[in-house]
């Protein structure tokens, strides 16, 4: 619903605020029900009503507050003690009440009865409650990922006694017991090259003591930090690296040995505290094997970069809703916004790459559940959709959050409305977790080294021979396209040397994401009997995104404006007839 405003005429800025995210995103029901199943999806369904209700209501509120009001450090106590104390505004506690306390996302992986449900939550559950949130605020989804993939490296590699110590505490459902994880990889002198990674690690006594400096530390004040050293004495490179449990207050109820010397001001993600941290002897707790550490913390890694394009995938649909939400009401030379034909093609270049990311999201969900279930297979398809994901969604947002803000026009430029905060906070996804450049080389990488792009193509093959409603010569294109596409990123990934052809990485790993999400939202389409409008979604895909195109040549506006009009709509469609 739209928030009424006494007094205000008709020809007021059309005002999105207080609608729910949820319902005004009509698509997202029918595919929920699809990737959750009935049974699931009419549990969570109240959920997912509510959380879009506070999602475009108080949480948007809070999140605009809490932008405004970034954390400040308190290094002292006035009585000269090093307490380094982060104080965050009321807007952001009340944020962190609503997500790890009301609706358990960071819990929900790892414990039964979140939600009233009986078991733990899917990949899907989280992932797409997390979309819903992460379309009101984006910084406290960092410490949301960051505590959630630190439980499941935890549990992964985490010896019995660290596990029984503190998962009590990372999967509370009270926050005044909740423990929030955080990563602390970076340094000055290693970036993406994590392998120069020089903080120390020296057993004394029977205790690991880390030395050194973390240069960007999210959530800077977290319970519990997983931190890579490299052990005296170890191999240079990510082979010498081990990985640490680094609580930020000892089992006695003293605090560690390390300070955080400042807190970062950053473009976006203000809300929630990145800092500096200086380690002078922290006691650490050793996690799985010495000579594993880099191996053992990139699957905290890739939990998290799969939630970078979770978060990719809702700010789009945010913008996306807020710019259908403005041409729909707006008029300009007696004409709805959204009836122009070019206002029509760039919502739907707005629309396509949100929807997009979202079906590239759920199938990862699905693929990760079964690849924890012990599908060999679907573990390596995880291991290159993860990469996909986060190098072309987080680029895509980019975009669309610029394009958006200009569907409404200089009220878009001001602060007090949504589009300024979802642009910059978009641009973090690209960098955090691997730059575009490391992630796409990371693609390539797992096709060279673990014949993932084997995997991937059986996959996508098989997905495209199961449809049966797709028109004419559909099947075809889809066929020769996937040939094409993994030809292309063969070659990208192994050149005539077998070490590849770094040149491409962007090129190839950019068409192996949009033939993915094509042949997702296929398949997608044929879940939803009667509704092809996301079959009609896969083929602009092909067409836009992947296939060749003249630039000089004319467009047959018709078939387009027909097209735009009918996506725009959001509503089901038989779409037969404009293929």
């Amino acid at each position: 619903m739209e928030r009424a405003k006494a007094g205000v005429t008709s020809s007021a800025v059309p005002d999105s605020h207080g609608i729910n995210l949820y319902c005004a995103d009509p698509s997202f029901g029918p595919l929920l029900k699809h990737h959750l199943g009935d049974r699931l999806f009419y549990h969570l369904e109240p959920h997912f009503v509510r959380l879009g209700e506070l999602a475009g209501g108080e949480l948007d509120d809070l999140a605009a507050l809490a932008d405004k009001h970034p954390p400040v450090l308190h290094p002292r106590s006035r009585r000269g003690e090093d307490t380094a104390i982060i104080e965050r505004h009321p807007a952001y506690r009340r944020m962190e009440h609503v997500a790890f306390a009301d609706y358990g996302l960071a819990a929900m992986s790892h414990r039964e009865g979140v939600l009233d449900w009986p078991e733990t939550l899917p990949p899907a559950a989280k992932y797409a409650l997390s979309y819903l949130f992460v379309q009101a605020e984006f910084g406290l989804c960092c410490p949301l990922s960051m505590t959630d993939s630190l439980t499941r490296t935890l549990l992964r590699f985490g010896s019995p006694e660290l596990v029984a110590r503190y998962l009590p505490g990372l999967t509370a459902g009270d926050l005044d017991h909740i423990t929030q994880g955080a990563m602390f990889i970076t340094e000055q002198g290693a970036g993406s090259d994590v392998g120069s990674v020089a903080t120390e690690a020296r057993l004394d006594n029977g205790e690991w003591k880390l030395y050194g400096e973390k240069w960007f530390c999210s959530n800077a004040d977290a319970g519990l930090a997983m931190v890579l050293a490299r052990p005296q004495g170890a191999a240079a490179g990510t082979a010498g690296l081990a990985l640490f449990l680094l609580p930020r207050e000892l089992p006695d109820g003293r605090p560690n040995q390390y300070r955080i010397l400042r807190l970062k001001d950053k473009l976006g993600s203000r809300s929630m505290p990145s800092g500096e941290i200086r380690l002078e002897g922290a006691i650490a707790y050793l996690v799985g094997d010495i000579d594993r550490g880099f191996a053992q913390m990139t699957d905290m890694i890739n939990m998290s970069r799969l939630s970078n394009g979770m978060r990719a995938a809702g700010m789009m649909r945010r913008s996306l809703t807020e710019a259908l939400f403005f041409a729909r009401r707006r008029s300009a030379f007696g004409r709805r916004l959204v009836e122009l034909p070019l206002m029509q093609r760039q919502l739907v270049k707005l629309m396509l790459p949100a929807e997009q990311a979202r079906s590239m999201m759920l199938l990862a969900a699905q693929l990760l559940a079964r690849a924890d279930g012990g599908d060999e297979v679907a573990r390596k398809l995880i291991r290159i959709v993860t990469p996909l994901i986060k190098f072309r969604a987080c680029r895509d947002a980019r975009r669309v959050t610029g394009d958006a803000m200009e569907v409404r026009g200089g009220c878009g430029y001001v602060e007090e409305w949504p589009d300024a905060r979802l642009l910059r906070d978009s641009h973090l996804g690209s960098i955090w977790e691997g730059t575009g450049n490391i992630v796409a080389l990371d693609v390539m990488r797992s096709i060279r080294r673990e014949q993932t792009g084997t995997a991937l193509a059986s996959d996508l093959g098989k997905r495209i021979a199961a449809l049966n409603l797709a028109p004419a010569g559909w099947r075809v294109l889809l066929e020769s396209t996937l040939q094409r596409t993994f030809e292309f990123a063969g070659r990208a990934a192994n050149a005539s040397d077998g070490n590849g052809d770094p040149v491409l990485a962007r090129q190839a790993a950019s068409a192996l994401y949009h033939l993915t999400s094509a042949v997702a939202m296929a398949e997608e389409a044929h879940a939803l009997p009667g509704d092809s409008r996301r079959l009609l979604l896969a083929k602009l895909v092909l067409e836009h995104r992947v296939l060749p195109k003249d630039p000089l040549a004319a467009a047959d506006t018709a078939r387009e404006t027909a097209v735009n009009a009918a996506l725009l709509d959001e509503t089901p469609l038989n779409a037969q007839a404009l293929f």
